[in-house]
């Protein structure tokens, strides 16, 4: 049952328009599927990653206008890592980054890597991290319409901070439950951060974990991080996860068939919403279609497609 590292992350942004060309246009990622939130059929949901939308490489973005601003603080996802190839990529990012007049903080050193901070069109905290050391996980493979030079492109997921006022408590998810390991710590704005890895290891497979006294209660909204996944096998590793989460006694969803993939979701008792989703069925997309204004629908949502693309608005994601 060893979790495999990162699968996805998901967000919240208030514009579905200024996401698409900010991940698009700016930070070089493709768009491997725009649909809508299952949960909530009347907003989308955009998924950005590699070439196909490899495990591991996935952002994905609920479009909720009326949301209100989400605010930094404890017990929250509080920054999410992106992946690029080396040190001289993050040199190419600090200029490009500059170039589109995105406030960033410049290449620094964090834990023995060299790292970039930034934040997108809705001030989601984002981290290049080089991946020159990485000897885990494996990247994907850069989109090769993307205008990011591919020696330079964003090739997965990277490190995930959390922030939580109850530390311990996570430390034990993660340790206890999950099946992380200690890798060491540093200190980060006065805080001192746990590193954590699971499965092969490396940047795309690490959870960073940070005590937080000294901000108030994250809250959820515009800007800020949904939940995070991890990467689980198949549906035979996913139902074992189920029975043990809630022999266990976590609040959970039970198997939720995501049509792209199959999950769990549970809160860790901070209150951080986590996923265990499997590597497949995968993103089999027709690109050709999924260009211009064409939404796609899981098939048990087909059947309400005019009802549901009446209350979308119109999104045209052909580059």
């Amino acid at each position: 049952m060893q979790l495999k590292g990162l699968h996805h992350i998901s967000m919240i942004t208030g514009n579905a328009r200024a996401n698409f060309d900010f991940y698009t246009k700016v930070l070089g990622l493709r768009l491997v599927k725009k649909t809508v939130n299952q949960d909530s059929p009347y907003t989308y949901h955009l998924y950005y990653a590699d070439e196909i939308g490899n495990p591991g490489t996935t952002l994905t973005f609920f479009e909720i206008p009326d949301a209100i601003r989400g605010s930094k603080g404890y017990n929250s996802i509080a920054r999410v890592g992106l992946r690029v190839p080396n040190d001289e990529a993050l040199a190419y990012w600090e200029e490009r980054l500059t170039m589109f007049h995105v406030k960033h903080s410049g290449v620094y050193e964090q834990f023995d890597r060299n790292v970039l901070d930034f934040e997108d069109v809705d001030g989601l905290s984002v981290q290049l991290i080089s991946n020159r050391r990485n000897e885990g996980v494996a990247g994907g493979t850069p989109w090769e319409g993307s205008p990011v030079p591919s020696e330079f492109a964003i090739i997965g997921l990277g490190p995930v901070l959390f922030s939580t006022l109850k530390k311990e408590k996570t430390d034990r998810v993660l340790s206890k439950v999950l099946g992380f390991d200690r890798m060491g710590a540093f200190e980060d704005d006065e805080k001192l951060v746990t590193v954590f890895q699971v499965g092969e290891g490396g940047n795309g497979a690490e959870v960073q974990l940070e005590g937080n006294f000294k901000d108030a209660h994250a809250v959820e909204g515009i800007g800020s991080v949904h939940h995070v996944a991890f990467r689980v096998e198949d549906d035979a590793q996913l139902r074992e996860w189920v029975e043990y989460i809630q022999d266990l006694g976590y609040p959970n969803s039970g198997f939720v068939d995501r049509h792209y993939f199959h999950s769990l979701y549970f809160r860790e008792e901070n209150g951080i919403l986590i996923e265990l989703a499997t590597d497949g069925p995968g993103f089999k997309t027709d690109f050709e279609k999924e260009r211009g204004t064409y939404v796609e629908l899981p098939p048990a949502l087909e059947d309400r497609r005019a009802e549901i693309e009446a209350h979308l608005t119109e999104l045209d994601t052909d580059i």
